[in-house]
């Protein structure tokens, strides 16, 4: 029988999700015995499979046209999908934009901070993803499995992505969301 196929992708977010993916070390061999990891931002394949993949990961908030196109077409590829880490789940971080407009928010980035220099000014291009509000992975596309932490704790990770490799929803329990 074939090994599952695992996708993965961020969208708006620190990249902490997938550096404590890294963190389970070691066991990222057994990982790999048990599934066929594709698409991550740590391989050189960058899309899921155009025939699919078993499971499709998301780390990070949805803030713009881009992470739209980005989750619906992780959710049309996989079977099961995970939103991964806070940001995914709840907005995390990146959702604090939303108490503010998005002109404040912009021109406080590229034109009021202390190291930004006298020509500062908001990008404007069309070649750039028009920003959005920013949502949870499920405010968009429908998600599976949550996992929540941020970023999530590496044997949390493992536990998950074991428990999917061997085809079972796992049970993010109290217990399984403690900290050693």
């Amino acid at each position: 029988m074939a090994k599952p196929k695992v996708a993965s992708d961020w969208l708006a977010g620190c990249a902490g999700c997938h550096m404590s993916l890294l963190d389970i070390d070691e066991r990222i061999a057994q990982l790999v015995e048990l599934v066929d990891l594709r698409a991550t931002p740590i391989t050189d394949l960058k899309e899921p499979d155009k025939d699919g993949v078993t499971v499709g990961i998301l780390e990070g908030g949805i803030n713009n046209t881009y992470n739209e196109e980005v989750a619906k077409k992780m959710r049309s590829r996989c079977k099961i999908l995970v939103a991964l880490g806070d940001c995914a789940v709840f907005g995390g971080v990146p959702a604090m934009r939303n108490f503010f407009t998005l002109e404040d928010s912009l021109n406080r980035a590229y034109i009021e901070t202390p190291s930004t220099d006298a020509s500062g000014k908001v990008p404007s291009s069309p070649e750039l993803a028009v920003p959005t509000r920013v949502r949870a992975i499920h405010e968009v596309v429908p998600v599976d499995v949550f996992i929540p932490g941020c970023p999530p704790d590496a044997d949390i990770i493992f536990f998950a992505l074991s428990e999917l490799a061997q085809g079972r929803i796992p049970k993010l329990e109290h217990k399984n969301l403690m900290w050693n």
